[in-house]
């Protein structure tokens, strides 16, 4: 164990990462980051277009139809024939590394501002699943109700995780520099809610989340 990182048999399958910004971050975008963001912010909301409900975590945007992370029909694929598309996997992999950019900007992690295909700084990744044999068929029927723990934490972490983000936006203001200990606990938040969303919402791994913020 190296480096505060979990033992590779304890590793979740969903990880997630972000690169620390080891220099001055840019104070003009950072100060004026929630009206920067907004022309990305319609591009990801055309995505995420047609009709559905906002999911836990980063704020992830759940189609039944339409745009948005595939979640219906990938219900009814794992229950009826016990199959994941290939390319819905694609779909949702990347929707939810774009989603990831695009908060992580928000969150002044990064002031480089989010691209719709380049990983950036931010790391994402989970392997596909073989439904028949990594999956239980009935498990994405009740996997919102088994999630409501997370939900209750995560509630309370994502206000935490506000005020951290006010507390560097400060902080960047006056040195340039968003506090070391202050974008770990983000990171981890972000973490802990890409997580959830990848159980519930994008069902590519029946391993329930881990109650933790490291990897």
């Amino acid at each position: 164990m190296e480096g505060g990182q979990a033992p590779v048999a304890d590793r979740y399958p969903v990880q997630f990462e972000v690169e620390y910004p080891d220099r001055d971050l840019d104070r003009v975008s950072t100060a004026f980051r929630i009206l920067w963001v907004i022309p990305i912010a319609i591009v990801f909301g055309a995505i995420g277009g047609g009709w559905g409900s906002w999911g836990a975590g980063n704020g992830e945007w759940m189609a039944a139809g339409g745009g948005g992370v595939l979640f219906f029909p990938v219900l009814l694929m794992i229950l009826f024939r016990q199959k994941y598309p290939r390319w819905w996997y694609d779909w949702n992999l990347e929707l939810m590394r774009f989603e990831s950019r695009v908060g992580v900007y928000l969150g002044l992690m990064d002031d480089r501002y989010p691209s719709t295909d380049e990983r950036q700084s931010v790391t994402l990744d989970f392997p596909y699943p073989d439904a028949k044999q990594d999956l239980n068929r009935w498990l994405p029927l009740v996997k919102w109700f088994l999630a409501i723990p997370h939900y209750i934490v995560l509630a309370f972490l994502f206000l935490a995780a506000f005020v951290c983000v006010i507390i560097a936006w400060f902080a960047i203001l006056f040195t340039g520099r968003y506090p070391r200990g202050l974008f770990d606990f983000v990171v981890g938040v972000f973490r802990w809610g890409t997580r959830v969303n990848a159980y519930t919402l994008a069902l590519v791994t029946d391993q329930y989340p881990p109650f933790r913020l490291s990897p």
